[in-house]
Formats: structure tokens, C-alpha cells, sequence
């Protein structure tokens, strides 16, 4: 997990959130692991929520582009 997590995929972040999900729902989740797994998803959720907003607003200016030059 030393890697920057901006630098990480939409998918690749879903995928570890997936697998974190996993490890929570384990009988072998501690309390201890619990805050380090809680806090690593929400790196990851920001990271899955700027792409999807960074994806909303290039779609929303090519689109307007496009009505654009249609009329």
C-alpha cells in the first residue's frame, strides 16, 4: 500500500475495496485491523469518487460540444 493512490485505476480501486470488504466479514477480522481497513477504504472511495466526477465532467463538455455544433 505504499504506492500513490491517485495512481491507482477506477478498477483497481474497486478491487481492493472488494477485498477489504472480505477481510472485514472474515471471522478473522481483529478490531485492530478493522480502523487500518476502515481508513484504507476511505482513500479509496475518494479516489473511485474524484475519478467518477472527473469522468462526469468530461462527458458533460463533450456533450455540450456536440449540442453546440448542432445547432
Amino acid at each position: 500500500m505504499e504506492e500513490d493512490i491517485n495512481k491507482l485505476t477506477y478498477s483497481q480501486a474497486v478491487s481492493e475495496l472488494e477485498q477489504i470488504v472480505q477481510k472485514m466479514q472474515s471471522n478473522d477480522c481483529t478490531i485492530d485491523n478493522l480502523s487500518q481497513y476502515t481508513a484504507r477504504s476511505l482513500q479509496l472511495l475518494k479516489v473511485c469518487k474524484t475519478k467518477l466526477t472527473t469522468t462526469d465532467e468530461e462527458l458533460q463538455k463533450i456533450l455540450k460540444t456536440l449540442d453546440d455544433s448542432q445547432q
